[in-house]
């Protein structure tokens, strides 16, 4: 053993110089992670149908006026929306719009996240308690938040508060029924080893259970804040005196079809920059999760 050990300084013992050749082979074989103008371009690549579908608008717009000079005014080209666009941020009424209603879908889910993921999760886990539960919100659960704005502006005015309501109605199921089903999708045979091992059941509930019910939480956040979205529009078509919705409906008044549909395309890129963070967001908390 010791001619194996010995030898002029530098030279690679067996188990070393194995161990070099395998970093060596691992290093040929993992190629090098693409620069980050490479990686952008790709993402960017991933954008060509809906930059395709804005060259089909604009092309359907400009060209159908040649035809009917009414499209214009009925459906503006996108070029029109961004002219929309800059005039209401000249006026300062776009931002102020837009800001009023993420403030109303971030402040209706996050109430809905509070008071859902802990529901949901303690029906899931306790068979006892989702029977008593579970009667009563599929009682509630199939009436629309549109049939409770009526009741909701006789309660609370119109405001932020009746429309942060109905929000809070549209995204609550959604994240209290993922969150169910997380607790009850729960391996069992993680749930056995636990309790074969000695932990309680509340030890067994913030180890297993909560981490494997992650991914079905951020799904119910998700589809939440997307019905929240739809249903913020809805709530302020009928009462608020800001957000996109209200402007949509005042551009309905006059006739201003370019500030409508810029109100649907901010709809559009608001909510998919949320969605967005929000699958960021699960990324943190979920290093071990990809799908």
């Amino acid at each position: 053993m010791s001619h194996i050990a010995s030898g002029a300084p530098g030279d690679l013992t067996a188990p070393s110089r194995a161990a070099a050749d395998h970093a060596a082979l691992a290093g040929t074989l993992i190629p090098p992670p693409p620069p980050a103008w490479r990686r952008l371009a790709r993402r960017l690549l991933h954008l060509w149908l809906l930059a395709l579908f804005l060259v089909v608008w604009q092309a359907v717009s400009t060209l159908g006026t040649r035809i009917n000079p009414q499209l214009d005014v009925m459906l503006p080209p996108p070029t029109a929306v961004f002219s929309a666009a800059q005039e209401l941020i000249a006026r300062g009424a776009l931002l102020t719009h837009v800001m009023d209603s993420l403030r109303r879908v971030l402040v209706a889910v996050g109430v809905g996240a509070i008071l859902g993921v802990p529901l949901g999760l303690a029906m899931g886990w306790s068979a006892g308690f989702r029977a008593s539960v579970d009667p009563l919100l599929e009682f509630i659960r199939p009436i629309p938040p549109l049939a409770w704005i009526p009741l909701s502006i006789l309660w609370f005015g119109i405001g932020d508060t009746q429309n942060e309501y109905i929000i809070f109605l549209a995204a609550f199921f959604p994240i209290v029924l993922n969150a169910m089903a997380g607790a009850r999708d729960v391996d069992t045979y993680l749930v056995r080893a636990g309790l074969s091992l000695g932990a309680r059941r509340r030890d067994l509930f913030l180890t297993v259970v909560l981490p494997a019910s992650l991914p079905n939480i951020f799904t119910g956040l998700r589809v939440g804040l997307g019905i929240g979205w739809m249903a913020l529009v809805a709530g302020e078509l009928v009462a608020a005196p800001t957000g996109l919705g209200f402007m949509i409906n005042n551009a309905r008044t006059l006739f201003r079809s370019d500030y409508i549909l810029l109100g649907m395309v901010l709809i559009g890129i608001l909510g998919l920059i949320l969605d967005f963070l929000m699958r960021q967001i699960a990324a943190i908390a979920m290093p071990w999760y990809r799908r």
